[in-house]
């Protein structure tokens, strides 16, 4: 049963819920924590369910069920059994995982616990990496004048479902790191995610002094100091973690740039094994390194002063990497001869890695903005980041009805592999049967919302009257609207309250009513994001608006899998292009929730109007006050001109068709494509597979390819600002234009360079043409002709020649930034 309960796999596969809730359904029903259940069930309660055949054989047929499921091959072992990759390393400062482990706060740590679970369903082999908090996240409570007050809970180890890492002998696994003047020890926990496993490190150790005790103490709390040994601890502890139990992974996946300071760790460890300066071992590891970013803001990246990356990092550069400061420093720079500029965690993870993304199509474009002082002259659209839309594991956020309406129309493990086919299977769904249950997870939620806000507010000293009322409100059968997520002014919570009477007019139809539950948390340290909090709390307490509007404090993962599964419309009002790529939204899909969203994120790339609403025009207006009251009043409009009347226009059999039919499209079409499913499978087939063949190929011979490389750079470096660009020739022949060049490469050899022919969008498509060399110029050693042929169709003007780095096996601009231009 231990196994069972410290196997985070049952909190989305709830075969075992009825075992915990036989030990103590009120515990269970409390805590959805396995592990502290078994702690609190008294011995002799153990022994009399034991003692039951039924029950004992439950317990040995779900243990049985879980060996053999870690033990069957899936995906990744079916279709890629001889591959290069054994081991991805995913550095992540949160995981949402379970609310029996808060060590999470939002998005970031959704992504991160979702992508777990889903390399567990597919076999993929991740490890992941993340900190223990003392005390977590904060936990919202909301007082008698409406306003936000934050409570820090200590989370006992205790009563969570980890486990100390120990040694062969028993003893536990403790790590030591030098910070300056001092050591601090890192205690070492595993979590087992099914087939995955999650390695955490936590400071709060007896032989360390009582500051650094709190090193873990808070997710996002404290100041920058605290921050800064924070990702010390995740990036070089967890590499250094990982040497510790013999993992060596081909791809290390940073999620976010947090974990950045394990591209350094990394590098120092191939230093140590293979004897190679720091140039070389970064030049071969950072070719295993994958950087996502979630940012969408420039003023979002961690940066650091100077002086206190020199305090903290002086010595491990000196003594360790053995290089200068400054050269470390240049790492996470835009200007490395800026002394005085800070040092951007960010900057460093592009620098160290081989692949970076964003985290949806749109997001991918903003990051290339952001990061385009790192490429300087090259076009924006070519700065090297990709993107990878998020994706959500789906058996975390479907309810029971919603698993079981799946897989009756595709099967039991319709989320274990390629999903195709789900999208037709969904679509055979009659209206009825999808309406029916709809019904029943919309009133599965209001008896949710009346049960939790009642102890809400009871627990905020409310009066007797107000606790009962909370027990009647809402209506099972009325369209219930959802609006839920970290309260910042740039996600704008307070777009529905732009006119409160227009809204209290829609809520209140007596005709065609409208219930709406919000929830969210504002950051202790958001002073303007706990006003909207509060604007929001006082705003329901107007007794005309109490029957209409419930705010459900202390948002976590609980409270999310409910909403999620229950509201008819889910609602998103960020500032385009702020979100970058927001998941909420993606979790009521398989539900049968549909969207009403800005156009910003993943919706910018999902939405059509066969699956949902959309605001906006697809533009960034800024903070714009006018464009802000336009958008609330579009939204009000399409809430009573769409929304609302298509939810009770009802045929014979009181089915609203059209409704039902734009909710079961939105199922088919977006639910696979929006799974974690597809963006697992598509990390592995784009990212992970050829950054472990990549970090093989240069790894190989202590890293002689890698020295090849930096002799290489070192060589471009050396002759760059001798290279000039030649007489140009154009002739042109039918349909096709003959262009030559001629260029002096100085003492460069001509195989270090590729030069290319572009033309930007401004004459239509970007085009790129390869110049083939053809000829050196007699008596010239140094001049060389090339050629390409283009089409005709666009002026010759057009057209500008290039020069580029080249290497195979190189990534150009990413690896090598530098580009000449004919002037």
């Amino acid at each position: 049963m231990a196994e069972l309960a410290l196997d985070l796999s049952s909190s989305w596969n709830h075969a075992t819920d009825r075992v915990w809730r036989e030990l103590d359904p009120v515990i269970w029903e409390l805590t959805r924590n396995p592990w502290v259940v078994i702690q609190t069930v008294s011995r002799g309660k153990l022994r009399h369910v034991l003692g039951d055949p039924v029950f004992r054989k439950t317990v040995d047929d779900l243990v049985r069920a879980k060996r053999d499921s870690a033990q069957t091959p899936a995906w990744f072992q079916q279709n890629y059994p001889k591959s290069a990759l054994k081991c991805v390393a995913y550095f992540s400062m949160e995981f949402m995982l379970s609310e029996a482990l808060p060590i999470y706060s939002g998005g970031l740590g959704n992504v991160a616990g979702d992508q777990l679970k889903a390399a567990n369903d597919l076999g993929v082999p991740v490890v992941g990496i993340g900190l223990l908090y003392q005390q977590g996240y904060f936990r919202q409570v909301i007082d008698k004048e409406g306003a936000q007050q934050a409570l820090f809970p200590y989370n006992d180890p205790g009563q969570l479902p980890v486990t100390p890492l120990r040694h062969a002998n028993g003893e536990w696994l403790r790590l030591e790191i030098a910070l300056p003047g001092y050591s601090v020890w890192l205690r070492a926990w595993q979590v087992q995610v099914g087939r995955v496993m999650l390695y955490l490190l936590d400071s709060n150790d007896a032989a360390n002094f009582p500051a650094h005790r709190g090193i873990t103490s808070q997710l996002y709390g404290g100041g920058v100091e605290l921050r800064l040994k924070q990702e010390l601890v995740l990036g070089i502890g967890g590499w250094r973690l990982l040497e510790a139990l013999g993992i060596q992974p081909e791809v290390c996946h940073l999620n976010e740039g947090h974990a950045a300071f394990a591209v350094l760790e990394r590098a120092h460890s191939f230093m140590q094994a293979s004897g190679q300066p720091f140039e070389v071992a970064l030049a071969v590891t950072r070719v295993g390194n994958i950087f996502t970013s979630h940012t969408a803001v420039a003023a979002g990246f961690d940066r650091f002063s100077p002086e206190l990356i020199g305090q903290y990092l002086r010595h491990y550069a000196e003594q360790k990497l053995d290089i200068p400061l400054e050269d470390l420093l240049a790492l996470g720079r835009q200007n490395p001869a800026d002394a005085s500029e800070s040092f951007n965690m960010a900057y460093l993870a592009v620098r160290g890695s081989g692949a970076v993304n964003g985290v949806s199509q749109l997001h991918g474009q903003v990051s290339r903005q952001l990061f385009q002082p790192l490429f300087p002259r090259w076009p924006q659209d070519e700065v090297p980041i990709g993107h990878v839309t998020n994706g959500v594991h789906i058996r975390s956020w479907d309810s029971a009805g919603a698993d079981a309406l799946w897989t009756e129309a595709c099967g039991h493990d319709c989320w274990l592999g390629t999903t195709e086919t789900l999208g037709k299977d969904i679509r055979a769904i009659s209206y009825a049967t999808l309406w029916k249950f709809r019904t029943a997870a919309r009133a599965a939620l209001v008896e949710y919302a009346r049960a939790r806000l009642s102890k809400q507010l009871s627990v905020s000293g409310a009066s007797p009257e107000a606790v009962a009322d909370a027990k009647h409100l809402f209506d099972p059968k009325v369209l219930t609207l959802g609006f839920a997520r970290r309260f910042a002014t740039y996600k704008r919570p307070d777009l529905l309250l732009h006119d409160q009477a227009r809204l209290l007019q829609i809520l209140s139809n007596p005709d065609q009513p409208v219930q709406l539950i919000i929830a969210g948390k504002a950051h202790p340290e958001d002073k303007p994001g706990q006003a909207l909090v509060q604007e929001w709390v006082q705003f329901i307490r107007r007794p005309e608006v109490r029957p209409h509007v419930i705010f459900l404090s202390d948002y976590d993962m609980l409270l999310t899998e409910q909403l999620v599964q229950g509201v008819d419309v889910w609602l998103n009002t960020p500032r385009r292009p702020w979100e970058a790529c927001g998941t909420s939204g993606m979790k009521v899909l398989v539900n049968g929730g549909i969207n009403l969203s800005e156009l910003d994120g993943w919706w910018a790339e999902a939405f059509s109007a066969e699956v949902g609403w959309a605001l906006g025009d697809g533009r960034e207006h800024g903070e714009d006050s006018a464009w802000d009251a336009s958008e609330a009043e579009a939204l009000y409009d399409i809430l009573e001109h769409e929304i609302i009347p298509e939810f009770y226009t009802r045929d014979v059999s009181d089915i609203p068709i059209a409704w039902v039919s734009r909710m079961r499209e939105s199922m088919a079409r977006l639910t696979p494509q929006f799974s974690t499913n597809r963006s697992e499978r598509e990390y592995t087939q784009r990212y992970y597979l050829p950054a472990a063949n990549a970090y093989r190929l240069r790894a190989v011979n202590h890293g002689a390819a890698g020295k090849q490389l930096i002799d290489w750079r070192n060589s471009i470096e050396q002759n760059w600002d001798t290279l000039r660009f030649g007489e140009i020739k154009c002739e042109t022949n039918g349909d096709r234009r003959m262009l030559e060049i001629q260029v002096y490469l100085g003492e460069l050899d001509p195989n270090a360079v590729q030069v290319e022919l572009y033309a930007d969008k401004a004459g239509g498509t970007c085009l790129r043409h390869t110049m083939e060399r053809i000829l050196s110029v007699h008596g010239e050693a140094d001049n060389y002709v090339y050629r390409a042929a283009v089409s005709a169709l666009r002026p010759a003007q057009d057209y500008t020649a290039r020069i580029m780095p080249y290497a195979d096996g190189v990534a150009t601009p990413l690896e090598e930034a530098r580009i000449l231009w004919q002037r």
